[in-house]
């Protein structure tokens, strides 16, 4: 006699162009199986919690038992396999970034708030990054309401604001991975990806990081990306990075869950170069508008990431 065994599971990864094993046909919520996971099925599938196992006879519900414990027991060997894959994933990321000495790029960038009445809205901004290790870099952001620029050559660094008319400058001498937290403790200004290109980026990324997902594959620009997602306890990050010899990322996107409507910071990447090709950079400040110098209290308020009519809340 012919059954089907119906599986309440939540499809959290489908397959990859190409890939082998099971038939799945799906309903809403509910996936039917006709044969469960080989074991040489790799980054494949990925599934969740199983529900219930529903047969009309006994006997057939003893043997539907026994295959799906098997099954279960091959899906989490599967979810661990994936689990590993994209740990590799994101360290050949990082290894691949971090080994580049010259990098220049272009981005858009788009930061959700969330008002009182819990409605959403989206500030965008563009840039470029120019990049050359260990000490060097220059760095733009454009939006509807900032203009700035940011240089450091290894010693002073440099805030421009071109639509304020002010600059601010404080001695930070050292590399560019000390420059990420001196931007940030000094100026509460994350530079643009900083996460992603500091050198030991795998290691600050997967810190406390408490589940990890492998989705498969994502197309971003035109370019097919391996699709990983990551959770920490207050915030969500997924990363798409480039398949190939040159696994850059191509977009990175972080959803705060310690804030009331989860809102999202995501930066797409193109225009990805290295080496001799990486974009040119002059990386010593000139002040041709004749901007006002500034301390860094005037320089946080007056080159902030919100509009001057917005006010910042509280948290949840």
């Amino acid at each position: 006699m012919n059954y089907l065994v119906p599986e309440k599971v939540e499809l959290l990864r489908p397959g990859r162009s190409g890939s082998s094993g099971g038939w799945i046909g799906r309903s809403e919520t509910v996936v039917w199986f006709f044969k469960p996971l080989s074991s040489s099925t790799k980054r494949r599938h990925f599934m969740g919690k199983l529900d219930k196992l529903t047969t009309r006879k006994s006997l057939h519900t003893i043997t539907c038992a026994l295959l799906l414990s098997a099954t279960y027991v091959g899906v989490v060997a599967a979810a661990r396999a994936d689990e590993a894959d994209a740990k590799k994933l994101l360290r050949g990321m990082s290894d691949y970034v971090a080994s580049q000495q010259a990098i220049s790029f272009n981005y858009d960038a788009g930061l959700e708030v969330v008002t009182k009445d819990d409605q959403k809205l989206a500030l965008m901004s563009s840039g470029n990054v120019v990049l050359n290790r260990p000490d060097k870099v220059r760095f733009t952001r454009v939006g509807g309401f900032a203009d700035i620029e940011g240089v450091f050559d290894g010693k002073m660094l440099t805030l421009f604001g071109k639509n304020a008319g002010i600059y601010v400058q404080a001695d930070a001498p050292g590399t560019f991975d000390q420059l990420v937290d001196a931007l940030q403790e000094k100026f509460k200004r994350p530079m643009p990806v900083a996460d992603l290109l500091i050198t030991n980026s795998y290691d600050e990324l997967m810190n406390d990081v408490t589940d990890i997902k492998d989705l498969g594959s994502g197309v971003v620009g035109g370019v097919e990306c391996d699709y990983l997602a990551f959770r920490k306890k207050e915030v969500d990050f997924q990363i798409w990075i480039a398949q190939g010899s040159k696994p850059y990322p191509c977009r990175f996107s972080i959803t705060s869950r310690a804030v009331n409507g989860n809102p999202q910071y995501t930066i797409e990447v193109r225009d990805w170069r290295t080496g001799s090709n990486a974009e040119k950079a002059d990386f010593a400040f000139k002040n041709p508008s004749n901007a006002r110098k500034v301390e860094a209290t005037e320089a946080r308020e007056k080159l902030g990431d919100l509009p001057a009519n917005f006010k910042l809340g509280d948290g949840k």
